[in-house]
């Protein structure tokens, strides 16, 4: 669907946390190009950089409200979000790695992050307020395809904040009616995604001369691919159904399930890369926290919305590695010294 299609949009004000990351830069240049007034909250540093935004058209960049802050702030916040059109709110911590050394860092930002946002929210009003939450919440698929009557099971530390947070919006819009509706993206991928994800990190290792071998964790379990441009897609149809059900939530995945083993064999495949694979202990999970399946049923968003996956995963995959390949032509492969390993 181009941003044409989102003209609902236009002069409508828009706030978005954790904009300056993977998904939320993304957000921010198509509500932007569908004529939004879009407020981008990234977290302040001592560098002064906006993360992920620092790299969209400057055209787009320059039509963008820049809010240096932190969710975490309650006082910030409640001055900040104030009488929003809508207010999309993507800012967490989602390194699953990271959240077995540093859980109170993962509630902090992911539970009262959260309630901060809600109780600015509650106090001063908005139109909708979108929450995002996470397929990593339903654990390892008891049944298939998930659909948002799955049981909840936190694996991880990162899986269980992102439970308490959702629950957090679920009770917010029960309690005070407030009108919040809850996204669950599936294993989105594609241009600026952080190493943390199966695909970027073997891709990065795949160009970086600097790594002789690719290394990676469990390749044996599945998950539910889905190109940004397609999730961003669903972020923007939610944020404008009229037929959404307030303190609920809905699924955004492809339905289509692929080994991690699958995807890796065809970017080495694509790319033409003969580097030998090692599976690293370091990176893989514990036995009892690694979800071994994850595969979305979306008919409950494509009922309201008409939503489905445009992109499919050999298509997304190319543009991933041309974008890749673009970095490592210009000389950017890796954004920090720990990578030349």
């Amino acid at each position: 669907m181009s941003e044409e299609n989102f003209k609902s949009y236009a002069s409508k004000s828009v706030l978005i946390t954790g904009a300056d990351g993977f998904i939320g830069s993304h957000l921010t240049e198509l509500l932007v190009k569908s004529g939004a007034n879009v407020t981008a909250l990234t977290l302040y540093n001592a560098l002064g950089s906006n993360g992920w935004l620092d790299s969209i058209p400057d055209h787009i960049y320059e039509s963008v409200n820049i809010y240096s802050g932190d969710v975490r702030d309650s006082a910030q916040m409640m001055r900040l979000v104030d009488g929003y059109d809508i207010v999309f709110h993507l800012a967490a911590l989602i390194g699953i790695p990271y959240s077995y050394e540093a859980a109170h860092s993962y509630v902090d930002v992911n539970i009262s992050g959260t309630l901060n946002l809600l109780e600015a929210v509650r106090k001063n009003g908005t139109g909708r307020f979108i929450h995002t939450s996470t397929s990593e919440v339903y654990g390892s698929a008891k049944t298939k395809p998930i659909s948002e009557s799955h049981p909840i099971h936190g694996q991880s530390p990162y899986a269980a904040s992102k439970i308490g947070a959702d629950q957090l919006a679920e009770a917010y819009a029960r309690s005070h009616n407030i009108p919040i509706v809850i996204i669950r993206p599936f294993n989105a991928y594609g241009p600026r995604q952080s190493e943390r994800a199966v695909i970027p990190t073997t891709i990065r290792q795949i160009f970086d001369p600097q790594c002789e071998t690719v290394k990676l964790g469990d390749l044996s379990t599945t998950r539910d691919f889905n190109y940004v441009s397609d999730t961003v897609r669903a972020f923007a149809m939610i944020g404008e159904s009229n037929d959404v059900n307030f303190g609920t939530a809905y699924n955004a995945g492809s339905g289509v399930e692929t080994l991690v083993s699958e995807v890796v064999e065809k970017l080495m495949q694509i790319s033409g890369c003969k580097k030998e694979i090692i599976i690293e202990n370091s990176r893989i999970r514990p036995e009892k926290s690694e979800v071994r399946a994850l595969v979305a049923d979306s008919s409950k968003l494509k009922k309201i919305t008409g939503w489905k996956c445009n992109v499919t995963l050999d298509k997304g995959v190319h543009q991933t590695l041309n974008w890749w390949k673009s970095r490592a032509d210009n000389g950017t492969i890796r954004r920090n010294r720990k990578f030349a390993k």
